[in-house]
């Protein structure tokens, strides 16, 4: 049977499976309630998890599916740990933060702790690396798992690029660079886009209106072309001087989307503004510094940490793209985006080791482990923000 036919196949007797477990329920149970209440979907769905366990079971024995081994093995890994560490969340530190502990979902606490995890990989990168990230070795295109006997060797357990370089320290460099820039960028970009957002909601007038066409013009212009046509122009400004590259990326990826930032901040600002405690400072004379930090921006601190959160993705996922295309960050610096597009070669080898057809994935899978736990951060962080309960 070919591949349609066995999809088909599968999604009839899921159907058919559902309707079939709804009306054996009732029958079974003398039309219960919660058979008789049951939605159709509720009982798609109870089939459709059944279903997924069986084809991952069958899935688990076949003797290619190394990939999926490791994907569920990671998986329950990442679950213990997240379950432990919010266990220890709620009996170790301050009671502030033990409470929010006890009310943390499990996908927060991962985040949490992938979060701290990129955060010690990235501060701490110069020590816990084994080389240079810049250092060669004698040896390049080294097969990863570190035995001789199929090209590889234990002082390069991932093995090294197609010029030498040990990939497990670039990997480790990577978070510092791609991380450590995003995390400076987007902080640029608040302060610019929240700052002339602030002001623009306090100010109003022409100057609001002067702004605010400035950001339309921007954002009608996507942002990752911008930014690839921006850094073109910016590759011929800096010459020789690769390191200034860097800078131009930072500078402009914050321009850009310090308009989003932007939009945000004034729509929140001028919610604000029209507050009676706003209206009362205005009389006792207050400067615009005491109106801005002082009575809005300590009441707009949860949808910009979400915003924050949200945009910190979008810059990173943007930086691994122009460096996947060749204008991003430079060499010697070592980023993942980079990585994917150099590991590439990898994949050629899976038959005779799966560890180095999965080296481009772990470039890219550390930059989407990443913005899955941010996301998973700042949903909890709205949630709790919102006033919603559970």
């Amino acid at each position: 049977m070919s591949f349609w036919t066995w999809t088909l196949a599968i999604a009839l007797a899921v159907f058919g499976g559902a309707w079939l477990m709804r009306a054996l329920g009732r029958r079974l149970t003398g039309n219960a309630p919660y058979f008789r209440d049951m939605p159709y979907a509720v009982a798609f769905g109870y089939v459709a998890a059944v279903a997924a366990v069986i084809g991952g079971a069958v899935l688990w024995v076949q003797p290619n599916a190394v990939f999926f081994r490791w994907a569920v093995q990671g998986f329950v890994i990442a679950a213990a740990l997240a379950f432990v560490f919010r266990l220890a969340g709620r009996h170790i530190g301050s009671e502030g933060t033990r409470k929010a502990f006890r009310t943390m979902p499990l996908t927060a606490a991962f985040g949490i702790l992938t979060i701290l995890v990129y955060a010690v990989l990235a501060i701490f990168a110069g020590l816990l690396a084994p080389y240079g990230q810049a250092e060669v070795f004698a040896q390049p295109n080294m097969l990863p798992g570190g035995d001789p006997a199929s090209g590889g060797d234990p002082a390069h357990p991932l093995g090294t690029d197609q010029i030498g370089r040990d990939l497990l320290t670039r990997l480790i460099y990577g978070a510092q660079n791609t991380v450590g820039i995003a995390f400076a960028t987007t902080c640029l970009a608040f302060l610019l886009g929240g700052s002339l957002g602030f002001l623009a909601a306090v100010i109003g007038g022409w100057f609001d209106n002067l702004l605010s066409r400035a950001v339309d013009v921007l954002m009608a212009i996507p942002s990752l072309i911008f930014a690839l046509l921006l850094m073109t122009i910016a590759s011929a400004w800096a010459g020789s001087e690769r390191w200034l590259l860097t800078i131009y990326m930072i500078v402009i990826i914050a321009v850009i989307d310090s308009t989003r930032v932007f939009r945000l901040a004034r729509a929140v600002g001028q919610n604000i503004v029209v507050m009676d405690y706003i209206e009362a400072a205005k009389l006792r004379g207050e400067g615009l510094r005491y109106l801005i930090f002082r009575e809005i921006l300590p009441n707009a601190t949860a949808p910009l940490l979400a915003e924050f959160g949200l945009r910190f993705c979008f810059v990173f996922l943007t930086i691994a793209a122009l460096s996947f295309l060749g204008v991003g960050i430079q060499p010697p610096l070592a980023d993942w985006g980079t990585m994917v597009r150099d590991l590439a070669q990898f994949i050629n080898f899976a038959a005779f080791s799966p560890l180095a057809a999965a080296l481009p994935l772990m470039a890219a899978g550390a930059i989407a482990l990443l913005t899955v736990a941010v996301n998973f951060v700042v949903d909890w962080v709205l949630h709790r923000s919102s006033g919603l309960k559970d």
